[in-house]
């Protein structure tokens, strides 16, 4: 057996944190998600988790419905298609960079970093487990 038969293909992808800040003049974060992009694969994706209790400490006045509903938002867009509204026609590589694109709203992407994936969406869930949950 060769080893490329023994080694799963593996592919570049990149993903990005999403950070609820209830407060954004104060810079005080939650995690409450991740993006990853897979461009061979023609894959983006999002798992989002949001801890109530958590975010409600940073700030007890925190609008919990308004990042519900940003996240929301986020899914439609990795969703694509009706989902995604106006980037409805975008391609994942295009959706992908607009949601990382830096913004000071309540819900905000951290940097992007990169690694190797066989399982796209597996390391999506590996991610998410890992920094969010």
């Amino acid at each position: 057996m060769s080893r490329e038969q023994q080694q799963p293909v593996r592919h570049d992808f990149e993903y990005a944190v999403l950070r609820a800040v209830p407060r954004v003049e104060r810079g005080e974060c939650i995690n409450v998600g991740v993006l990853l992009y897979c461009r061979t694969a023609g894959f983006v994706g999002v798992r989002t988790h949001l801890d109530e209790a958590r975010l409600l400490a940073l700030d007890p006045r925190a609008d919990v419905e308004g990042v519900r509903r940003a996240l929301r938002g986020v899914e439609g867009v990795c969703l694509g298609g009706e989902h995604a509204g106006p980037a409805a026609a975008d391609s994942p590589g295009q959706r992908f960079r607009w949601l990382t694109a830096p913004r000071s709203t309540v819900v905000q992407p951290g940097p992007v970093h990169t690694g190797l994936t066989a399982d796209p969406q597996a390391d999506l869930e590996r991610l998410a487990e890992l920094l969010v949950r």
